[in-house]
């Protein structure tokens, strides 16, 4: 079983990305850092029910890496846009062929491992979600965040193949549904504003 970790919005600055979601959803994000294997960096939200929302852009300043950047973030054009969906399990190694290998990371007191296709790119277009597994006694930022007031009440996966995502990506939450259609990503959040679709 996967449990569903955290939602990104893609952006082409960090910028642009905290500025729509901040609009949207009407709360301020926190800082989050950089991510030196892969040039990038992020704000973050904590939502409940134990999950977050990161905002994450190439970083100007990082050093080049001499590797795709992850989340497909080479190709990302256009407004931000939520971009990725993800889930954390302990047997990331299981889902190999459709995720990718596994690269262990940290940023400061965190630590991880997570699934990025040798080409950056995202899984089934992010129809299948990016998978991640937490260092040991590490604290998730879905709990370890301050509170925002923001509530996922529903993912929305669209998806070409969304009957072969609905069968072969098995959740512990009913907070993720799988549409026929075009590629797309929807969450309907509650904000302390009222009910808001990024």
């Amino acid at each position: 079983m996967l449990t569903l970790d955290h939602l990104a919005v893609g952006a082409e600055t960090l910028e642009e990305g905290v500025a729509w979601v901040e609009g949207k959803l009407g709360v301020q994000l926190r800082p989050g850092g950089q991510h030196a294997h892969y040039g990038t960096h992020n704000r973050l939200l904590g939502l409940a029910p134990g999950l977050y929302l990161e905002v994450i852009a190439k970083d100007p300043s990082a050093s080049p890496t001499g590797r795709p950047t992850w989340f497909d973030l080479d190709r990302f054009s256009g407004p931000p846009r939520l971009s990725n969906w993800l889930c954390r399990t302990n047997v990331l190694e299981a889902y190999a062929d459709i995720a990718g290998p596994a690269v262990a990371l940290s940023r400061g007191a965190l630590t991880w491992e997570t699934t990025v296709p040798d080409d950056g790119s995202l899984p089934m277009q992010a129809g299948h979600p990016t998978l991640l597994r937490w260092g040991a006694g590490v604290r998730p930022p879905g709990v370890g965040l301050p509170k925002s007031g923001c509530t996922l009440r529903r993912l929305t996966v669209t998806h070409p193949q969304a009957g072969w995502l609905r069968d072969h990506v098995r959740l512990d939450t009913d907070l993720v549904e799988f549409a026929t259609g075009a590629m797309g990503l929807s969450a309907e959040i509650v904000t302390p504003n009222g009910l808001c679709t990024l």
